[in-house]
Parts: C-alpha cells; structure tokens; sequence
C-alpha cells in the first residue's frame, strides 16, 4: 500500500503542473478572464488598492478585492501577461489541495486523504479555473479552509479520527482558521461566503446538539469578531471613497441578482438567466467525472449486495452528516436562483471529494477495483484541457481573443499609430493593448477618415459591409481574427509612415465597392 500511495503523490504532482502550460501558452478570451485581468492591471497601474476600476472613471462594484489585489501584485513582479494574471488562481488550487489533504490525513488517513486531494484536483470546474483569471478559486479556498478546519474540530469532539489526540496547538490552529476562511470569503465573493461556510456548519451543529452531543467548543462571538476585523475594513473605505457601493453589492449582487430572473441592473454585464433547477446540470459539467461516478456507485449499490455493502458503513461515519451538509448546500442554496454560472459550484467540490473518495478507499482495500480502473478517470480531465491547450497554441485567432490583432498592430504602427475598435474594444483588446485601444462610431469613422491621422481600425466582420459602404471604398484587409477585420483608415499623405505590406486579399464576405 505505502507504493500504491506514492503512485497518487506523484500523479498529483503532475496534475498539478499540468496547468502551468495552459496558463502560458493559451490568450485571454473574452469575456471574463480578460476583464478580470484588466481590472488587476488597472490596480497595478494607478495603485489604487481600494477600489478596482472597471475602466478609469468607472468603480467596479462587483467584486471584492482580494482576487484582484493578488493578479496586481503579480503583475508587477512579473509583467503584464497572461501567466502573471493566472498564477495566483494556480497557488489557490495548490493550497485548496494541501488544506485537503492534510486535514484528511488527520481524519481519516493517508489513503482517503491523497484519493480526495487527487478527485478535488481532477474534477472539471477546479481544473480549468485553477488556470484562469477568476475570483472563485480565492472563494474555494476560504471556503476548503473553513471546511476542513471545522471537521477537525468536530471530529476531535468526537474523539473518531485517524490519530490518537490533537495538540492544542492544532486545535487553535483550526478555531481560527474557520473564521479566516470565512473572512477569506467575504474579501473574496462577498456575504455570500459567509452563508456558504456557517448554514452546514450550524446545521451539523443543530443536528449534534438534537442528538443529545457536545458541541465543537468555537468562541463565535470572538472568531466574526475576527473575520469582521479582518474583512470589514474595505467595505467601510469602498463606500466612503465611491459612495452606492454596500447598496449595489449587498442588495443588488447578493438579493436581486438571485431572486429577480429579469434582473437589469447589473452595471458590467448582462445577467445570465436560467430556468430554475439548472445549478444541477452545471453541477453535473463541474464535478465531471466525479459527479458521475458517485451517482453510478449509488445507481450500482441497488443491483449489487457488494457495493451495498462497501457504501453502508458510511452511513454510520460520525461526520457523513457533515459531508453530506456540505456538498449539497450550495447547489441546493441555487436550486431556485434565476441568475447563475457552473462556476458558483465550486464550494462544493471539496466535500463532494471526500463523499466519493470514501467508498472508492473501501473499493480498493476490498479489491474490488484497482489504481488501473481509477486512472482513466483521473487523467481524463487534464489530458483534454492539455490537448485543448495545443489546439488553442497552433490557432489562437480561432478563440474570442484580441492578443493576436492588438499585438500586430501595435508591432505595425510602433506604437505612434492608434488602434481603435468599432463600436468599442472587447476586454482581451483593452488588456492587451494596456488600455490604448479606443471606440469609434460608424459616422466618427467616415468623417474623420480624411481629417485625422493614420490609425488601425478593428472592424467587426457582421458590420463590415456598413463600413465598407461608410468609407467609399473597398476595405484593405490586413489582419483577420474570429470576430474582427482589422484596416487601415486616416489621410492617405501619412501612408509613408508604415513600410510597405503585399496586398492582402479582401475577405470574402465583403461586397465589391461598385462607385
């Protein structure tokens, strides 16, 4: 057994470094990664630390911090890229995973531990957003924290766990890491953190304390003091620096947002309506393949006495309540929201490992299954974001991207030529070009074509016959992305100033220019 568990320790070490590649090598696509990322390289920029910027002048509302002020450290100690961006959700999955592991091995032992850390790793949503520029993987780690240091402690009043006793050091340790966790989520998503992390945990508690047994001992009062002095310093300066900010947070992001389907008050997007009840297929898509595979042991234990028999012990296990509470809080929590994304899952996942790795641990000492039956699953998810990966490398103007076209231009001019979008630059344009790329009208375009300066013009491909037809004359085309022409309009007396191209050829949706 020690070799069999060596073997998971260095598969998950591989799975863990698997999504360096893709954080190097794969652009933003629009429309989260990039804006988040904007945002971050704004807070570099201007060294502003208390209220991100949506764009200069404009508050963003709809977050807290504290993803932000990571991506913007790491931008100015390693550039402005994608890799600087991504690096801090990549570090959330390695402490998420060593949280897991560690208050597992303490729990129940080396073998349920690894096998959760390995699931938690492998399961779809964790995967990809351990890459990317997102505010959830500093959610997950507030919310794993709060999770695992909470079993500890009701496990230890138990007295059911893998080891002896606890140090009082230990326990100290994770009475006041659940109340970091908690103020980890609040600087991170918000007071919804703070429901997700204390609703299972006080309902386990209600469940204890009907049954007649002592409670974990948590000092609540001194530990939201605490997660209170930690996270409420930046709610009280974010709405003195840019007053309306607690109202749009607090009561549009965190009660209207979920409850009103036709919500049309969020300021930096669009809200994403769903049909009731459809959390469950997103988390179905999230915990791929794990999800699955727990419902296909529960399917199985009704037409085989054997998995009956290696899942109804589990029943009887002192925290399966705990577990259980959990893993089904949050998507229950959005059963009934109309306004949500698969990544709201994620909370979710680290009990759902656990749920699952418990049985596949009695599979395996029994023989029933062995690591070869397991690896498939382990490795389907990070063989296909890798493969992904190289597809997204070879052909990068393939995805919703600006880096390729901003970059060329920006090459081109040698940064004296403007580059300006039609209609309005998309984020990945935005943050790859720093914050240079402009908006310009239809009208603004035609008008100014003779009385301006040089300047590259990104031209949506739907609206490239109405610009074509604005201008008088047929488009030259010099780079093509998937959604954007990118041209070059201004005096034809300053064409001297970019060396000579071949002719490109006008794409071929454009209709002839016929005056």
């Amino acid at each position: 057994m020690p070799r069999t568990i060596d073997w998971y320790r260095r598969l998950l070490v591989v799975v863990l470094l698997l999504p360096l590649a893709s954080m190097w090598l794969v652009p933003f696509s629009d429309t989260s990664e990039p804006r988040y990322a904007e945002i971050a390289r704004l807070m570099a920029q201007t060294g502003d630390w208390i209220t991100p910027w949506f764009r200069p002048g404009v508050p963003f509302w709809g977050k807290p911090p504290l993803s932000f002020w990571a991506e913007a450290l790491s931008m100015r100690y390693l550039g402005v890229n994608e890799f600087a961006a991504r690096l801090p959700s990549w570090l959330c999955l390695l402490l998420s995973v060593f949280i897991l592991y560690r208050g597992l091995r303490i729990l129940r032992g080396r073998r349920v531990a690894i096998l959760s850390a390995l699931i938690y790793a492998t399961s779809t949503l964790v995967y990809v957003a351990s890459g990317a520029v997102l505010t959830d993987p500093f959610l997950a780690l507030g919310t794993n924290l709060s999770f695992v240091t909470f079993a500890v402690l009701a496990s230890e009043h138990r007295r059911q766990c893998a080891t002896q006793a606890f140090s009082s050091r230990l326990l100290l340790f994770c009475r006041i890491g659940f109340f970091v966790g908690v103020a980890i989520g609040l600087l991170a998503k918000g007071p919804l953190a703070a429901a997700i992390i204390l609703v299972p945990s006080a309902c386990w508690c209600a469940m204890e304390q009907y049954a007649n047994r002592p409670q974990p001992r948590m000092a609540w009062a001194k530990g939201l003091l605490l997660a209170a002095l930690i996270s409420a310093p930046w709610y009280i300066l974010a709405e003195f620096k840019t007053p309306g900010f607690l109202d749009y947070f607090i009561v549009g992001e965190h009660i209207r947002r979920f409850l009103d389907a036709g919500w049309h008050g969020d300021l930096y997007g669009t809200a994403h309506r769903e049909a009731y009840g459809t959390i469950w297929l997103y988390w179905l898509q999230a915990t791929f393949p794990w999800g699955l595979a727990l419902l296909a042991m529960l399917a199985a234990s009704w037409r085989s006495a054997r998995v009956r028999g290696v899942l109804r012990p589990l029943r009887h296990d002192a925290l399966f309540p705990y577990w259980l509470a959990w893993a089904a809080f949050t998507p229950l929590f959005f059963t009934f929201s109309a306004n949500i994304l698969w990544t709201y899952i994620l909370p979710a996942i680290a009990p759902l490992s656990v749920l699952v790795a418990l049985p596949i641990e009695r599979l395996l000492v029994q023989g029933c299954i062995t690591r070869r039956h397991l690896l498939p699953l382990f490795v389907l998810v990070p063989v296909a974001v890798l493969m992904w990966t190289g597809i997204a490398w070879h052909r990068p103007d393939t995805l919703k991207s600006e880096r390729g076209l901003v970059r060329y231009a920006l090459q081109r001019g040698n940064g004296h030529i403007p580059l300006r979008y039609l209609g309005g630059p998309p984020f990945s344009a935005q943050f790859y070009s720093k914050g240079t790329a402009e908006a310009v009208g239809l009208s603004a375009l035609a008008a100014g074509e003779e009385s301006e300066g040089l300047a590259f013009v990104a031209i949506p491909k739907d609206e490239a016959g109405r610009a074509q037809a604005a201008l008088g004359h047929q488009l030259n085309v010099l780079y093509e992305n998937r959604r954007y022409l990118l041209v070059r309009c201004g005096s034809s007396t300053q064409e001297a100033i970019l060396p000579q191209e071949p002719r490109q050829r006008v794409a071929k949706h454009l209709p002839k220019n016929r005056s």
